[in-house]
């Protein structure tokens, strides 16, 4: 379809997508970035323990990894964001191309703990937006029969983080049951979703991090960056 038989469309920033813009001028060469959040603060933490799973899978696979502690960490908007679990926390999400979030179960959904930390990961800080088109992996960890209320209410949140969040997930019933007395996970089948899920990760994290920038370019911020930049230039001397 033509462009002239779409009246609303400003022909100007309407773009054809296609296969050659998706190859990467300079492939990056340097390892995976993850960044694996927990949501619990016992001290033995079974989304904690299931994230160090995770994140040794990851590094076996190539990647770099980042655990971030939600110890300290205060309530959204309870702290200026000046604080330094904060500003440790927004740092770590600016440095990952690719996250994995991991929480309990607590009546029916998220711990708060878990929600805490991306309510303060903003979806913009200036001109960068720390999640925007990074991969994202979800798991969650019930002390009884299995759930999949918290993957489904984190898979909500990827997206309002505009991130992307890949198809395949963890959820590990009676978890205390899966981790022997050095809190290393017996082999399972959960386990084995574990590896499954940490796996696509790293691939889909390999095959977006470089097209970020353009899958992430949209028609009506082009749109909206024009009209802002015709009213600044046009604007009357003062």
């Amino acid at each position: 379809m033509k462009v002239s038989k779409l009246p609303n469309i400003n022909p100007e920033l309407f773009e054809l997508p296609t296969g050659e813009q998706l190859i990467p001028a300079k492939p990056s060469n340097h390892a995976p970035r993850i960044l694996l959040l927990y949501g619990s603060l016992r001290e033995r933490s079974f989304s904690r323990l299931a994230v160090e799973e995770a994140a040794r899978l990851l590094e076996a696979m190539g990647a770099e990894t980042r655990i971030f502690s939600p110890r300290g960490l205060p309530l959204a908007d309870a702290e200026d964001a000046s604080h330094p679990k904060v500003q440790e926390l927004r740092e770590l999400a600016q440095w990952a191309e690719g996250m994995v979030w991991c929480s309990p179960e607590r009546h029916g959904a998220m711990t708060g703990i878990m929600k805490t930390q991306i309510d303060w990961i903003p979806l913009s800080m200036g001109a960068v937006r720390p999640t925007q088109g990074k991969t994202l992996a979800v798991m969650q960890v019930c002390g009884g029969s299995q759930s999949f209320n918290v993957v489904n209410q984190l898979r909500v949140l990827g997206r309002w983080m505009r991130m992307v969040t890949i198809p395949n997930q963890s959820s590990m019933p009676k978890a205390f049951m899966e981790f022997d007395d050095n809190n290393r996970m017996k082999p399972s089948a959960y386990y084995d979703r574990i590896v499954d899920v940490m796996e696509e990760l790293v691939k889909f994290t390999l095959l977006v991090r470089d097209r970020s920038e353009y899958l992430t370019n949209r028609y009506s911020e082009r749109k909206e960056s024009a009209e802002e930049l015709s009213k600044r230039v046009n604007q009357r001397a003062i």
